[in-house]
């Protein structure tokens, strides 16, 4: 078991429950679109303008706390300060190289994010569901790039032209056309090698859990199979600007938020009694300071890009900017968090 010592039984389900009840959300959203098909592109934007507020962005906000906290240690000036020079010379640093060289920044944004999601869902695979089947530090890599590859690569493959899409608006914020080096990554022969690829790696990571585990107690495993399955069926089939918008807010987010309130004492106390409601007002009293913070890098990000965004698309797409120079410091902090759960020293 890895997470916090004073996390009780309790705790852990609650956030368990939580974290499986949002998964119904992206189930609706897939068939929905099954049955009444895409909405409109303009429409697909809305989870992730919601984000701004909505889970999505405040769920980093805490980073200048969840480590001390996961430490039992005070927070001090000095463990501010590291926080914070992480965030303003890493930040900086990623925002100086969409600037100068933006095609390499987007695929570094996708690999951060597919590493970063993988992070998330390992954890609450063991946290919240005691996967036993990934008992080795293998193992939790292998779910860690299968977790992590879904929200990346099925798009990818299902959904090639948005996908394109969403490349040439972000990049094109700094340098119109330079997009076209990617254009290679969209055709069909990549994408067949993706599914090939990506899929024998579904299939390992699934096959080896199982083979790891006895008949009585497979339940962690079913969970996290269906789950795997499950989402590559609704990343195959809501489009990728929705489904994205709905997994950041309602899968990703959402469970580091509940990671953070078990590592606070307070937090973690509310849900041991099932007070959710008072959880989620002390996360959102804790984020609210520096949510407003990163708003105010999405301002700066807007001042600095070339073209002034004048499209729904550019806007968000400056949004998605300033998530990736706000994911990279963030990624290191989780990495921390990590390092004190023991998630990858098995």
């Amino acid at each position: 078991m890895t997470g916090d010592v004073r996390a009780s039984a309790e705790s852990r389900s609650q956030a368990a429950r939580l974290s499986l009840g949002s998964a119904s959300l992206l189930a609706v959203a897939a068939v929905a679109t099954i049955v009444f098909g895409s909405p409109p592109l303009v429409y697909q934007y809305v989870p992730l303008a919601l984000s701004v507020l909505v889970l999505g962005l405040p769920h980093g906000a805490v980073d200048h706390l969840v480590v001390p906290r996961a430490r039992d240690d005070p927070v001090t000036p000095r463990s501010l300060a590291f926080v914070g020079a992480l965030y303003l010379f890493l930040g900086s640093a990623y925002a100086l190289v969409w600037v100068l060289e933006p095609v390499a920044a987007f695929v570094l944004f996708i690999l951060v994010t597919l590493v970063h999601w993988g992070q998330g869902d390992v954890y609450a695979l063991l946290e919240f569901l005691g996967a036993d089947h990934l008992e080795t530090r293998a193992s939790r890599l292998l779910a860690l790039l299968v977790r992590g590859g879904l929200p990346m690569l099925v798009p990818l493959v299902a959904f090639p032209a948005q996908y394109a899409f969403v490349a040439e608006t972000i990049v094109g914020l700094f340098d119109p056309g330079a997009a076209a080096a990617l254009e290679p990554l969209f055709e069909p022969v990549v994408r067949a090698a993706v599914t090939v690829g990506f899929g024998s790696l579904i299939a390992l990571s699934l096959t080896l859990g199982f083979r790891r585990t006895s008949p009585g107690e497979r339940r962690p495993w079913l969970v996290d199979a269906a789950e795997t399955i499950g989402l590559v069926g609704f990343f195959a089939t809501v489009p990728p600007i929705l489904a994205i918008g709905l997994y950041f807010c309602f899968w990703h987010s959402l469970r580091h938020v509940l990671r953070t309130m078990l590592v606070d004492p307070v937090a973690n106390a509310a849900l041991e009694r099932g007070a959710i409601r008072a959880a989620f007002r002390r996360f959102a009293r804790d984020a609210t300071p520096l949510t407003l913070a990163a708003l105010g890098v999405l301002v700066g990000i807007w001042l600095v890009v070339p073209r002034t965004p004048a499209t729904v698309p550019d806007v968000l797409a400056v949004y998605l900017v300033a998530i990736a120079v706000l994911t990279l410091p963030h990624v290191v902090v989780v990495t921390l968090l990590d390092r004190e759960a023991g998630v990858w020293s098995p």
